[in-house]
């Protein structure tokens, strides 16, 4: 397993070994350990979550305010291009963000530390999107930030306009949102 930061060096690519044959192949898709040590700290994970959605479909860009998750995330079907937005505002990387492609060609997986707003987009005619979660869902601390948001200026490596839920409609701009101090 190699476990590379990205721009944002909190948020860590993590490209799988895959033996393969004639049979199929095998890969290990979590070693708590090798993640821990990549990362620099312990992480409990308490919640698994697998979402399906069509081309188009765009996630986010989600956090939690209070009860705030880190997350780990892959695709096991199909191609998104997935973004993480730093909201710690004592971070040297403060409203920037980073994103990837996951598929599962590559089996790659990213992990996103508690502190960042999340979103996705699928690229595939199909995608089955999983997830742990080091906090539980709280509904009444989710917030959302617009995907166009112009300060963000987020290249979502998607041509046309994305097919949102009511809440990602509704979502607010950056500069509107609620923040990690």
């Amino acid at each position: 397993m190699q476990i590379e930061a990205l721009e944002i060096n909190d948020v860590k690519l993590i490209t799988p070994q895959i033996f393969g044959d004639e049979r199929g192949f095998f890969l290990e898709s979590y070693n708590q350990k090798l993640f821990e040590e990549a990362i620099g700290y312990k992480v409990s994970f308490v919640q698994d979550n697998h979402s399906k959605s069509g081309k188009g479909v765009l996630r986010g860009l989600h956090y939690q305010i209070k009860n705030a998750q880190g997350k780990l995330v892959r695709v096991v079907k199909g191609e998104v291009f997935d973004v993480a937005v730093d909201l710690r505002r004592a971070s040297p990387t403060f409203g920037k963000w980073v994103g990837s492609i996951l598929s599962e060609k590559n089996k790659k997986s990213l992990w996103i530390p508690e502190g960042f707003a999340h979103g996705f987009v699928v690229l595939s005619e199909s995608a089955d999107f999983v997830y742990k979660t080091t906090n539980y869902y709280s509904p009444e601390y989710e917030r959302c930030i617009t995907w166009d948001d112009g300060e963000l200026q987020i290249n979502w490596q998607y041509e046309g306009i994305p097919i949102l839920s009511e809440k990602d409609k509704n979502g607010k701009k950056f500069k509107d949102s609620e923040i990690f101090d």
